[in-house]
């Protein structure tokens, strides 16, 4: 048994809408043994993993999983559901999961859901290594067993400790996994943006950030201002609020002399510490100061002395000047009982499973310091000593969480003038987020009665203790954040448009991108070219996968995506997106076929209909009426439909536009053909297809079809009539535009046009166009395909074009995809060949640039030249040059390449 490959899918994708992992996994010799087949596999297995009983499975109960172990299932479902648990073992609860056969006999694909990527991968090579050692221990002798030493060294509890660490080294601290919580519970979205706690929240232009408790709303000034403690005082003071005396000191003589000015008993600790660390309370002797200015000298050269305020430790938590929780705070301790020692009542409190290291759980395990061991002394203990029954042993001098400190839940007693004192605290220090550390004896009562001060204003304060406090009611405190971050009405998504297909999609989505730039949108692009911001290429290649779209997202000037999105993309990781707006599908047809598991039409369409799965239940889901594989897709659309199509007496059309729906429709008219809405029972017309510059006078009726797509998405997406109108109208078929799509150069005595046409279904509409334009001289294609396509589709394509054109000029593309040199030239020009074309007429050369050369320099008078490129942007440099032979002839030299002086009978035609 064997892992083939491991793919991680971070978004949508053909297995489930939710991110998940898919092992390849062959099984070797284990497809002849289902789990009834393995003598005590089962019960050992459940022996391992009781947990397993809890499994549904199939049967939608307790046990079904079981149920389906003893009746006989095979190893890919097996480890589908160990690798679920262990997860879940880990602390990152997953439910979802799927097994599948492929076309090969004992492969499967084994589908599981994950959170964190790492601990996934993890989990599913633990599963097939827990099967493999549970294989050791039954008495069959089977390759797939563990075997030899690596029996008796596998640990099932050693691996799934490290499992369990693995998760908590990438698990989100408390108070951010709080704010993202909230804000899934609010619907919106978030990409963690590193390992450690930094989160944006919402997309585009409508994108907030935190890191752990800062948000991108925290100024700056006021978080410098909180982290000087000694300004803090003296601006709270300045505002006539309580706070203790305090001075600033740099040796011990200066803590010494501070601390008799101010009258014992002090507080010591470090000017720009956080988290309680270096803090020594109550200290009454000169002696005591001298220690707790050395335990402060360790955090900071700056310590500061303070009054010592007697008192109940409090946290008060403003967000957005509202107070939203308040909790006190218990310095860690133990309680005696009679029996235990305190080294041993410390490793009795830590066993509490709520308790972790620094801030992984809600409480942190108690550490037994120099503290600790001060805190001892001042009972006059030692970690052997053993506390009488109920005794209270304080380990530390504060209540913070991050040392072991407990929290209690006192929202629902401060009292109001308080409340306001707090308010006016964190507003003098200017932050929209803070933390009040108060001292007072009794919270629900003024402070102006009982006495009291603020100790401390915290920027980014821990929302652990109101979160999950150890007694008391939790707070909602993140929810309040992500309020702030997000008033109700406030959009957090931008408009997205995600846009698939064989053939048409780079057009159709720049054709939308442009409708949208019109209406005044900042809209982000993704296509086969690169990443576009508002009409700018940030990154230049094939940005069609899921990383683009995310790039898209994190961009704070786009407040409108429109996103091509490709087979490969989907087939890879999935979608870069949890759910689209407008989900469009324009044609499924053969192309990629035998590449990444996708071997038939059907698959293909599966493939590309994650797409559609994604749009949201208020969202549109744009299909070709024309296309039976869109057809299909529309049972799974939970949203709205909006169909298109070229041909107006479609059935399909004809009935969903009599019931309301919503459509775009190529209609005949007096004048040609016009592109025709209908919505809600209304009947707009458009616009003449022959008035659209990308078809080229209606010649190219599958830019008519593109256009036809455009419009019904930008509809979908909110433009009006006229804005697509206009849009559709001042869209040109430029290079700049769309490079390699119909790109026109006419300033020759010939015309020459680029495309990107690599397949059968793309080369019947090129056809269809060449043979619809008037043409007086020769047809020449430069013509090529890509190494991976079978033969089958090459021989389609190339039969296509041997019906079309009269000359042929074969190249190659620069990357063969494993074939071997002028091996698909070679087969090309047998179909050609076999096609009747006459052996004269076609000349192979496999290097582009000459291919391209050669056409042009043989090009006549009237002749039309179609370059199918593979190399775009260097192609059509090499077109463009070809006008003004001093231009050429240094572009030439720029290449390395040596021109001699006589010129070629096209060359001197372009210059007649």
């Amino acid at each position: 048994m064997r892992i083939l490959d491991t793919r991680v899918y971070r978004g949508p994708n053909l297995y489930h809408y939710r991110p998940m992992i898919r092992m390849e996994i062959d099984l070797e010799e284990l497809e002849d043994y289902p789990s009834d087949r393995l003598p005590g596999f089962t019960d050992k297995l459940l022996e391992l993993m009781p947990q397993l009983w809890d499994h549904h499975c199939s049967y939608g109960e307790h046990g079904g999983f079981v149920k389906r172990l003893r009746e006989g299932t095979w190893m890919g479902h097996i480890i589908e559901h160990i690798a679920i648990e262990l997860t879940c073992l880990a602390g990152v609860n997953v439910n979802r999961g799927k097994t599948r056969s492929t076309p090969t006999t004992g492969r499967y694909y084994v589908c599981y859901e994950h959170k964190e990527e790492s601990v996934g991968l993890r989990a599913g090579e633990l599963a097939v290594d827990v099967c493999r050692w549970l294989l050791a221990q039954t008495d069959l002798k089977l390759p797939s067993a563990m075997s030899g030493d690596d029996v008796t060294r596998f640990s099932y509890q050693d691996q799934l400790d490290a499992l369990i660490r693995l998760a908590k080294d990438k698990a989100l601290g408390p108070s951010t996994a709080g704010l993202v919580a909230a804000a899934e519970a609010r619907d919106i979205p978030y990409i963690r943006l590193n390992e450690a706690s930094l989160v944006q929240f919402g997309q585009g232009k409508y994108q907030k950030r935190i890191e752990a408790t800062v948000t991108s709303q925290t100024s700056h000034i006021a978080v410098e201002i909180a982290s000087d403690k000694e300004l803090t005082i003296q601006l709270l003071r300045d505002a006539g609020l309580p706070v203790p005396r305090n001075i600033l000191v740099h040796t011990e003589e200066e803590a010494l002399d501070a601390a008799d000015r101010i009258g014992y008993p002090v507080v010591t600790k470090p000017y720009d510490g956080n988290h309680g660390r270096g803090v020594m309370l109550n200290l009454r002797t000169p002696a005591e100061v001298r220690e707790g200015f050395k335990i402060a000298n360790e955090e900071s050269s700056a310590i500061l002395v303070e009054k010592f305020v007697t008192g109940r430790d409090y946290r008060i938590l403003v967000v957005n000047g509202e107070v939203v929780a308040v909790a006190e705070r218990v310095p860690g301790h133990i309680v005696g009982d009679g029996v235990h020692n305190v080294r041993e009542l410390v490793d009795i409190v830590n066993s509490d499973p709520r308790r972790g290291i620094g801030h992984e759980k809600v409480l942190t395990k108690l550490e037994v310091d120099e503290q600790a061991l001060w805190c001892l002394q001042k009972l006059g203990y030692t970690l052997d000593t053993i506390p009488p029954d109920g005794e209270i042993v304080y380990l530390r001098l504060t209540g913070n969480l991050s040392t072991g400190g407990t929290a209690v839940d006192r929202t629902d007693v401060i009292d109001y003038e308080n409340i306001q004192m707090a308010q006016r605290a964190i507003a003098i220090i200017g932050l929209d987020i803070g933390g009040v550390d108060f001292i007072c004896p009794d919270i629900s009562r003024p402070y102006t009665d009982v006495g009291g001060a603020i100790v401390e204003i915290n920027a980014g304060p821990g929302f652990r203790m109101h979160l999950a406090p150890s007694e008391g009611y939790p707070r909602d405190v993140a929810g309040k954040v992500i309020d702030m971050l997000f008033p109700k009405g406030t959009p957090s998504r931008v408009p997205v448009a995600a846009i698939t297909a064989t053939n048409g999609k780079t057009t159709t989505t720049r054709m939308v991108a442009h409708i949208m730039k019109m209406a005044g949108r900042v809209v982000g692009m993704t296509t086969t070219d690169g990443i576009y911001i508002d009409g700018d290429r940030i990154l230049k290649g094939d940005m069609t996968g899921p990383w683009s779209a995310r790039v898209v997202m994190r961009d704070a000037r786009v407040d409108t995506a429109v996103l091509e999105t490709a087979r490969g993309g989907i087939a890879r990781e999935g979608l870069g997106f949890d759910r689209c707006d407008v989900g469009a599908v324009l044609n499924v047809a053969s192309d990629h076929l035998g590449l990444r598991g996708i071997n038939t039409l059907e698959e293909l369409a599966d493939m590309k209909q994650v797409v559609i799965e994604a749009v949201h239940r208020d969202g549109w889901a744009v299909l070709n009426a024309d296309n039976e594989y869109c057809v299909a897709m529309d049972r799974y659309v939970d949203g709205y439909t909006c169909w298109f199509s070229l041909n107006p007496d479609n059935p399909l059309v004809r009935e969903h536009v009599r019931k309301g729906g919503r459509a775009a429709v190529l209609e005949k008219g007096v004048n040609g053909e016009m592109l025709t809405l209908y919505d809600d029972g209304r009947h707009i017309p458009l616009l003449w297809s022959h008035l659209i510059p990308a078809t080229y006078e209606g010649h190219a009726r599958f830019n008519s079809a593109n256009a036809l797509a455009a419009a019904a998405i930008a509809y979908c997406m909110n433009a009006t009539v006229e804005q697509i109108r206009s849009g559709l109208v001042s869209f040109a078929m430029t290079f700049s535009n769309t490079p390699g799509r119909m790109n026109v150069f006419d300033e020759y005595p010939f015309r020459v046009i680029m495309d990107y046409c690599h397949n059968a279904p793309a080369m019947t509409e090129l056809a269809e166009f060449v043979r619809s334009v008037n043409i007086e001289g020769r047809r020449t294609v430069v013509i090529g395909a890509p190494g991976d396509r079978r033969d089958v589709d090459i021989h389609d394509f190339a039969r296509l074009a041997a019906r079309t054109f009269d000359t042929f000029i074969i190249r190659e593309d620069w990357d063969r995809r494993g074939r071997s040199e002028r091996e698909v030239a070679d087969f090309i020009k047998q179909v050609l060949i076999a096609e009747g074309c006459p052996e004269q007429t076609i000349t192979v050369i496999t290097d582009e640039f000459d291919a391209i050369r050669h056409a042009l320099d043989h090009g006549h008078r009237d002749d039309l030249i179609v370059v199918l490129a593979d190399d775009v942007t260097g192609s059509w440099k090499l077109i463009t040059k070809y006008r003004r032979p001093d231009v050429y002839r240094r572009w030439l030299e720029e290449q390395g390449i040596t021109v001699s002086a006589d010129q070629p009978v096209g060359w001197r035609e372009a210059l007649s």
